[in-house]
């Protein structure tokens, strides 16, 4: 301790802070020799915010209730004020945490020499960093700094000139913020409890999130003295969010969190404290998610995993751990699977993303090129904010922060992006909030105007008035959504079938996933700038293709696609759109591979099947040149069958040129639907 601080803790203990204060009015019976009774009370409700103050910050509003009992019988205490200001710290607006602690340095500026009160500098530093007033905020922070002694110096100084690196960011940030909407869900969805980790399903209508709130199963609260996590569902419904419900089989009387959902929605992630605060996976089953399945220890293998994300292909799964080949606290990781589909031990993603502080809530795009997560680290704010990275050369780029006013002084975490990439959902702790930390939906604004196609209207409609600033112009990736429901061609009954989605640029398997087994729903997020086959296949049905070329300057849209199956029998016609021949030519293109290699499947799953090959035209050019045209196309398929092995006698071809057209020659629409190549069966 140096000299000066000596001098004035002796000057301190010697005086009697609370006793000999010209301002500060301490409770004792001499400054109140009439009002006993009252000062008996007030001193009790003192203790008893006391008490509730060290239960953990899941009490601050009840200690807040009992100091402020006291208040109203002396609010000229400096102490009392420090308590009650420390305590609206916890709280989303800060201004009353700033009243407070403000008007406790002004009755007794000593207050700050008193060991066990002496951060009354950092925490007026806090509540000014986190109600925006920055410069106050560094100025707290170096008086703070500098009144420590040396041994307190050593332990804090790292921290401290990092808080004020985060004010400086901060006001950068706040004078050019993005340009976005930011905004509260709502009274109905969100509560005066802590509300965080939403995960929105692919079609937008349904949130699964994580609450603290009383109504939690069990009803028990932890150490902190917030009540036990559960998971909570909302529902898009008319124009507004259902009242949540957490009557659920994956919740327990511990703790149950949200912790990811794949691409398609088909999986939930989830975590347990029970057994060791590890992941869990859940399958959709018809309408509902069930039967958690614990992840293996190559996932569960730290202290903690708390969030997940899983790549398009659902062969890499990212997470966050704490485990000993880690930064410092939580760190993301990632596994694969190998070729026997099982997970690959988790590996430490690096030091580009991880840093010695927390990082959390981890989020990959469908294409597995963008990262975004939370960390206390890089160049936050303060507390999380909400980074992104992409994947180049091999290794990520270095995380850029998403801005003012998605990112805040205090906590935003758990970000997810919509299928479209048009709006994320995040839980942040603003001003606004309902209590403790809130969800929050970000609708990305681009170059210009909100980008709202005419089926989202509704979907926007329930939002506040919105805030809306315009310095930056953040890229937005802009997705398609393929939707629709796969049937039975006969029947129209729902079918679970298996859908592939292949990039034919480089014949390469993006992903496989399922229809829904009730309702034979689907939905595909696709990404701008790729030509995509996809292949809708079941047993006992010949296969169903697509083709979609989706231009990287393509706008977010939604496309309706309903397939009906047909099943194997005889006379039954395929058309095979991800055949793809030179212009004017019959030479089968590299992009072909995909959809000629699951032609060769069919017949092999069919052995005694036997098909014709057909190739049709538009009407541009002569019969005779049309005909011979397509007839050597039809005869480069069966060529490239029969190359993979395929008999002879099972395969015929033929050029039907423009003599069977599907649709109008007079557009160019029409012109391309007629130029295909189909088969037909002709015995099974």
């Amino acid at each position: 301790m140096n000299l000066r601080n000596t001098f004035l803790l002796i000057l301190f203990i010697g005086l009697g802070l609370r006793d000999v204060s010209s301002q500060s009015v301490e409770f004792s019976k001499y400054q109140f020799p009439n009002n006993r009774n009252e000062l008996s009370d007030a001193l009790s409700a003192i203790k008893e915010g006391d008490k509730y103050w060290d239960q953990g910050p899941g009490m601050v509003d009840f200690a807040i209730d009992a100091y402020m009992k006291a208040q109203k019988f002396n609010p000229d205490n400096s102490l009392l004020n420090y308590k009650i200001g420390r305590c609206y710290l916890w709280h989303n607006d800060k201004t009353e945490a700033i009243r407070y602690l403000e008007r406790a340095y002004e009755l007794d500026p000593r207050i700050s020499l008193e060991l066990e009160y002496n951060d009354i500098h950092y925490l007026l530093a806090r509540a000014y960093h986190l109600n925006y007033e920055f410069d106050k905020a560094i100025a707290q922070y170096t008086e703070h700094k500098n009144s420590l002694t040396p041994e307190r110096l050593t332990e804090q100084a790292e921290l401290i000139d990092k808080r004020v690196q985060e004010c400086e960011t901060a006001k950068e940030m706040v004078g050019h913020p993005v340009r976005v909407f930011v905004d509260n869900l709502g009274s109905t969805v969100n509560s005066s409890y802590p509300d965080y980790s939403p995960l929105v399903v692919p079609e937008e209508d349904m949130i699964m999130f994580t609450s603290s709130r009383e109504n939690t199963t069990g009803g028990e609260r932890d150490k902190d003295s917030y009540y036990f996590e559960d998971i909570y569902v909302t529902y898009y419904k008319g124009g507004t969010w259902s009242v949540p419900d957490n009557a659920y089989d994956l919740n327990s009387n511990n703790h149950d969190a949200t912790a990811g959902i794949s691409s398609d929605g088909l999986i939930l992630y989830i975590y347990k404290s029970a057994g060791g605060n590890d992941l869990y996976e859940c399958p959709l089953v018809g309408n509902q998610y069930k039967n958690p399945s614990k992840l293996p220890n190559e996932i569960n293998g730290g202290l903690k995993q708390s969030s997940a994300s899983l790549t398009f292909d659902k062969r890499t799964l990212y997470f966050t751990s704490i485990r000993e080949d880690g930064y410092g606290g939580l760190d993301i990781f990632f596994s694969k699977k190998d070729d026997r589909d099982r997970w690959t031990k988790g590996m430490n993603i690096g030091a580009a993303i991880n840093t010695p502080y927390d990082e959390e809530s981890v989020f990959i795009t469908p294409d597995g090129r963008t990262l975004y997560f939370s960390s206390k680290g890089h160049n936050t704010m303060g507390g999380y904010d909400i980074f992104k990275s992409e994947f180049r050369d091999g290794k990520w780029d270095n995380p850029v922060n998403l801005g003012y006013p998605v990112n805040t002084p205090d906590d935003d975490v758990f970000f997810t992006m919509a299928a479209s990439g048009q709006r994320g959902y995040y839980s942040s702790k603003k001003a606004d909030g309902y209590g403790g930390q809130d969800l929050y939906i970000i609708t990305f604004l681009g170059a210009a105007k909100p980008m709202i196609s005419q089926g989202e209207n509704e979907l926007l409609a329930y939002r506040a008035r919105p805030v809306m600033v315009t310095d930056l112009e953040p890229k937005i990736e802009q997705n398609t959504i393929l939707s629709g429901v796969i049937l039975d061609a006969i029947t129209l009954e729902p079918l679970q079938a298996t859908i592939e989605i292949i990039d034919n640029n480089k014949n390469e398997l993006i992903a496989s996933f399922e229809s829904n087994s009730i309702t034979g729903s689907y939905l595909i997020s696709l990404r701008a700038g790729f030509n995509y086959g996809i292949s809708v296949n079941k047993e006992d049905y010949l296969f169903h293709s697509e083709n979609f070329d989706i231009p990287e300057d393509a706008v977010a849209k939604k496309i309706q696609k309903d397939i009906l199956l047909k099943k194997v029998a005889v006379g039954t016609r395929i058309v095979l759109n991800n055949i793809f021949f030179d212009f004017d030519k019959a030479t089968l293109r590299p992009e072909s591979t995909a959809e000629l290699d699951r032609l060769f499947k069919l017949l092999i799953d069919v052995p005694t099947l036997k098909i014709e090959i057909s190739g049709h035209t538009d009407n541009i050019g002569s019969a005779t040149y049309n005909q011979k045209l397509s007839q050597e196309r039809a005869k480069s398929v069966v060529d490239y069958l029969l190359g993979k092995g395929i008999s002879q006698n099972r395969l015929t071809y033929i050029g039907y040129g423009f003599t069977q057209p599907v649709a109008p020659n007079d557009t160019e629409e029409g012109r391309q639907l007629n130029r295909r190549t189909e088969f037909k069966v002709l015995e099974k």
